[in-house]
């Protein structure tokens, strides 16, 4: 049974499903996000996942402390055609990160964004990891934003653990560690983006 500094703080409404824990080994509260999820705090929390080549971007207000991270990649054979489907799956992943972090006091001027993942970790794959990473940087471009720091494409795999209240990142490349686990959950991730283009056709996406 946890005690009361090990107990998880309240999250932001619209985050209650994200996997919460206590990290024993580290004494830190965690939030394990994975492919297609993202989660915002103002608390003393970890928000961490393991990405090929999915991205994660890291997105803080550190004079507010509060800060946020996402876990996406584009749906297969998208292009980066500004009015793409395919294009507008990252863009809501981008937008809704960032929005809920100004919805809950972020200010757009403050905004510090820190960029991971996109790594080609099976040989002679297709590299989904550099179309998301010429996403990512389309995107930030089109809205007027730079990344403050980044280590995007190779061939690791990443832990990726970041603090909010700081803005402050943890990364580590695995050395072939768990790609098959990892490569399996993208796949499945992948599966699903393209099938919810299908269905999509030109409906517009939106919040």
């Amino acid at each position: 049974m946890l005690n009361s500094s090990n107990s998880l703080p309240l999250c932001l409404p619209g985050f209650e499903h994200i996997n919460r824990y206590f990290d024993r080994q580290n004494k830190s509260k965690v939030a394990k996000i994975l492919p297609g999820e993202y989660y915002v705090t103002k608390e003393n929390e970890v928000i961490t996942t393991v990405l090929g080549s999915c991205i994660s971007v890291c997105v803080s207000d550190p004079t507010l402390g509060i800060g946020g991270m996402n876990h996406f990649m584009l749906p297969s054979g998208s292009n980066m055609d500004l009015l793409s489907d395919s294009f507008r799956y990252g863009d809501v992943a981008m937008e809704r990160l960032v929005n809920d972090i100004l919805r809950n006091g972020g200010d757009k001027n403050r905004l510090v964004f820190k960029a991971f993942g996109g790594g080609q970790i099976i040989k002679n794959m297709t590299s989904i990891g550099q179309r998301n990473i010429s996403f990512l940087h389309k995107f930030m471009t089109m809205e007027g934003y730079k990344l403050a720091a980044s280590d995007l494409g190779g061939p690791h795999p990443r832990k990726v653990m970041f603090f909010p209240l700081e803005g402050t990142v943890k990364v580590k490349r695995l050395q072939h560690m768990h790609n098959d686990t990892i490569l399996a959950r993208e796949n499945r991730y992948k599966n699903e983006l393209s099938k919810q283009e299908e269905v999509a056709g030109d409906i517009d996406l939106f919040d």
